[in-house]
Order: C-alpha cells, then structure tokens, then sequence
C-alpha cells in the first residue's frame, strides 16, 4: 500500500528524476566532461554515475580520478594530460545548466502541495547545492519547498542528520525518490520512503523495491488528491 503524503509532516524530495526530469541530461553532462580522457574513460565514469545515482558529482568526479582512470590512462596526470578534479566540475556544470533550466518538471507538484498545506517541503539531492537553488528560483519552484532545498558537496545522509536534528524534518517524514541511496539514505535517517519509478534511470529497481517491500509508483502525480 502506498503511504498517503497528506499523513505525513514533513516531505522531504529528490530532485533528478522525481521534481526534475533530468536524470539523463546529468548522464550526458558526465560523458561530456570525461571525453577529453577518451570515450572508454568517459563511458566508465557514466557507468559509475548510474550505478550510484544519488551520490555527488564531487564524489564521483574524484573516484574518476583516483580509480576509473588509471585503468584508461595509467601514465596520465590530471591537470597536465587531461582535466583535473576543477576543470572536470567546471565543465559538468556548465553541461548541466542548460539542461536543468529546459528539462520537464513532474506534473501534479502543484496539486499535491495544495493537499499537503500544513507539510514541511524539502529538496535533498546529489546535486550541486547553488546550482539548485538558482535553478529552482528561475523555474518558480522555489516557494514550494518551504524547509529548504540542500544538495552537494554535503552528502543526503549529512543533510538529512543535520536537518533532523535542527528540527527542519520533524515526523512523521516521508522521502519521495528515485534510487538505491535515496532508500538507503531515508532509511537510515528513519522517514518513510516511496520509490517514484517514472525518470529513474535505476536498473533493476523492480527486484529491488520488491526485495525490500518499498512502495512505488509511477511519478508525483500518482500521489495527489485525486489517486
């Protein structure tokens, strides 16, 4: 059964995949920045990315570096035969940005902030958390997540200890996203978890919400008033 968002105090959001349609604008960003390394570099880093979605640029850029290229490029130095760790990020952003400010938003948000009047709206994401901040200001976003919205270099189980023990997420919390670490990352800091399938670029995520019990549905639109 899946748990009504209206019983809950505080919600707490994803962003790629579940506010955003920009899982797959994120996945290019990745392969773009890393082509300079080579393609077989490059497709290794996107590899990574989706195997671990939810995880921050900033950690995934520095596994690049420190494990995934030396297998590409075993003599190569960051910074001298290719972009470093910087330039990779600066790079990432700027392939991001567009994306972010053009890609689809998740219909029924409106709606279901309507229903859930007295809830406590937040963004926990892997994403950049200025980068968000402006996006979400640009695209009118912003007023809808009254508790904030936070993202990297801070990672989701931080923000989510941080903001709990600030009193921002209050119970009962329920998280709404779209990866193995955001199930992860909910379940550890107690809140309930329904897993949004619609943009999730999560292979396998059907074995996995079944091995673990883990409500799902479609997109945020199967959650409002009128499901």
């Amino acid at each position: 059964m899946i748990p009504h968002p209206a019983n809950y105090t505080t919600l707490v959001f994803d962003c790629d995949g579940v506010v955003l349609d920009s899982n797959k604008v994120k996945t290019e960003a990745f392969r773009t920045a890393a082509l300079p390394w080579g393609e077989a570099a490059a497709d290794a880093l996107v590899a990574h990315h989706v195997a671990h979605g939810g995880i921050s640029r900033y950690a995934k850029f520095a596994h690049f570096l420190d494990s995934i290229l030396p297998d590409h490029a075993p003599q190569a130095v960051p910074g001298r035969d290719g972009p470093d760790l910087d330039t990779l990020l600066t790079a990432y952003a700027g392939a991001v940005r567009a994306g972010l400010m053009s890609c689809a938003i998740t219909e029924g948000l409106e709606d279901l902030r309507a229903a859930t009047p007295d809830a406590r709206w937040l963004i926990v994401s892997g994403g950049d958390q200025a980068e968000l901040r402006e996006v979400f200001a640009a695209r009118g976003l912003a007023a809808h997540f009254d508790g904030g919205i936070f993202g990297s270099p801070d990672s989701k189980d931080l923000i989510l200890a941080r903001e709990i023990a600030a009193g921002t997420i209050r119970s009962p919390a329920l998280f709404l996203g779209d990866s193995r670490y955001d199930h992860i990352a909910a379940t550890r800091a107690g809140l309930d978890f329904i897993f949004l399938s619609g943009w999730s670029e999560f292979h396998g995520w059907q074995d996995y919400v079944a091995a673990h019990h883990i409500p799902h549905c479609h997109a945020v639109a199967s959650l409002g008033p009128d499901r």
